[in-house]
């Protein structure tokens, strides 16, 4: 045992309890004892202790008011509470008072070794089996990378590096996350490869099969729902699939999870292209044809996702959906509470599909403001930034309602987010796009090496603004930088999230069928 664990039994019977004592420190525990609850007290205030063992039944102070006390005093440290009663009320209260666990009398020594490495050595007990079950599928992780050449099979690397790193994020192994993050960088670089190589094929057959692309996702994955349901379809912008890890284990009590698939982003992956793309079941060159009043160009200061309603609706009459449609675009508080007061509004609706753009906003936020960057410094403090928002948000009370008038749930977003590390030099005229993950205008210059070049816009559907136009998409962790002011910006924007390019976190949309659980 590397660090010492120091344990305080307290028990006005401590002498009969020596065997067990001499048992736990054979077994490298420090103990110390005291025979009531006021020199427990005393020895909580003046040493430090990592667990405590506390008798209920005692004269004098009762162990339950020892218990108050000592978690005045230290509330971090777990209190096991040992009980000769079995009495309800008792262990209500006990446990109401928070204590870590009970064990009822007669104990003997391995349910109290079970007990101290429940509460003390579950950490390095997790540590060293999640350790060695990662190295065990290290190779074979490898093997999927190497191997990989659909989109389905690119999704499974994804899910297994997104496990993985959840995985190892509750273990002290940094030797083990280093390893995981190479093996994520080598996925990356393979999956960029992959959809250089593959993206033009993916819509030469009018962007249906596999893998469905942003223009399917209402036509495959909403519509088919309609039939038999009232369905609440929620597009979080902006949210990565180990977001959604964690916010389906706050609501995995609401909702069961049906199906739950990938989806691919179309080219650049940002809000004009591919959410555009998701409302109107088209392409970005198709909207800007059949639909100029929805399109807005990038140089044009008006909002770029001002018609998505507009965009549904018309899908919708193309194909012959004839459901009645609420949309809601919630993009702060104080919206999310009102949709929340007014339910019941929701449920003369057949299909709600309710946009909420707070992880889009909390992206940019990252970048601009020192504060939110420090508080999701990488990409695990970024989760957890955004599980904080998602317990505190209305968008879950809306969930509880949902589940409770029986109606099905649909979780996705447009694009996902990649933190960038890696800087490449390009050199553009002023209209050209500010984005760091893709660029779009004439005249740019840049190593075709390292970006996806498209000189031929139409070609994949994206609108062309000028006859000499062209796009280039970053992989990786990349970000393009000009070179003037270079090493200000490259500082600037190093370790920031961005999108808008090719990474499994950017392109692999996750897309969710939840039934209530009644």
């Amino acid at each position: 045992m590397s660090k010492e664990i120091r344990i305080l039994w307290t028990d006005d019977e401590i002498d009969l309890l020596k065997p067990y004592i001499l048992f736990l420190k054979e077994k490298g525990y420090s103990v110390s004892t005291a025979i009531n609850g006021e020199e427990a007290i005393e020895l909580v205030g003046k040493e430090t202790f990592n667990l405590i063992f506390l008798d209920e039944n005692m004269p004098g102070l009762s162990g339950l008011e020892t218990l108050e006390r000592i978690k005045n005093k230290a509330p971090s440290i777990p209190v096991i509470m040992i009980t000769k009663s079995e009495e309800e009320d008792i262990m209500d209260e006990a446990i109401g008072s928070k204590i870590a666990d009970y064990l009822i009398k007669p104990v003997n020594p391995k349910q109290i070794l079970l007990t101290i490495k429940k509460h003390i050595d579950t950490r390095r007990l997790i540590t060293q089996k999640t350790t060695s079950a990662y190295r065990e599928e290290f190779g074979q992780i490898s093997m999927y990378i190497n191997a990989a050449n659909t989109f389905n099979d690119w999704a499974d690397v994804y899910r297994k590096l997104v496990y993985w790193d959840q995985e190892l994020e509750q273990s002290d192994e940094s030797g083990m996350n280093e390893i995981l993050l190479m093996q994520w960088t080598e996925a990356n670089n393979g999956f960029y490869k992959f959809v250089k190589k593959e993206y033009r094929n993916w819509l030469s057959s009018g962007y249906t099969g596999e893998p469905v692309l942003s223009p399917g996702f209402f036509k495959e994955g909403v519509f088919p729902l309609l039939n038999k349901n009232k369905v609440a379809v929620l597009v979080i912008d902006n949210l990565r699939y180990d977001q959604w890890k964690l916010i389906e284990q706050q609501i995995n009590h609401l909702f069961k999870t049906e199906s739950e698939k990938m989806y691919c982003s179309i080219l650049p992956t940002a809000t004009q292209y591919a959410r555009n793309s998701i409302f109107s079941g088209l392409m970005p060159s198709e909207i800007k044809r059949i639909f100029p009043e929805c399109w807005v160009e990038e140089d044009e200061e008006t909002g770029k996702n001002l018609y998505e309603e507009d965009l549904l609706r018309k899908q919708m009459q193309r194909m012959g959906i004839k459901t009645s449609l609420n949309y809601e675009k919630v993009s702060n508080h104080r919206h999310g509470k009102k949709i929340v007061e007014n339910f019941s509004d929701l449920l003369n609706y057949e299909l709600n599909v309710l946009v909420y753009n707070f992880v889009d906003m909390l992206s940019h936020a990252r970048t601009e403001m020192n504060v939110i960057r420090e508080l999701s410094y990488d990409d695990r403090a970024y989760r957890a930034l955004t599980l904080t928002w998602f317990n505190n948000s209305y968008l879950l009370d809306l969930i509880r309602q949902l589940s409770e008038h029986g109606i099905k749930l649909v979780i996705t977003t447009d694009h996902g987010a990649v933190r960038v590390k890696n800087p490449i030099k390009v050199v553009g005229d002023r209209k050209t796009t500010a984005n760091l993950r893709y660029k779009h205008g004439r005249s740019l210059s840049y190593d075709k090496k390292q970006v996806f070049e498209i000189s031929d816009p139409e070609g994949i559907y994206l609108p062309r603004t000028n006859v000499s136009s062209s796009f280039i998409f970053a992989g990786n962790n990349d970000f393009m930088v000009y070179p003037n002011n270079y090493n200000h910006f490259v500082n600037h924007y190093r370790n920031t999230f961005q999108h808008g390019g090719i990474s499994m976190e950017e392109m692999m949309v996750p897309f969710v069928v939840m039934d209530p659980i009644s």
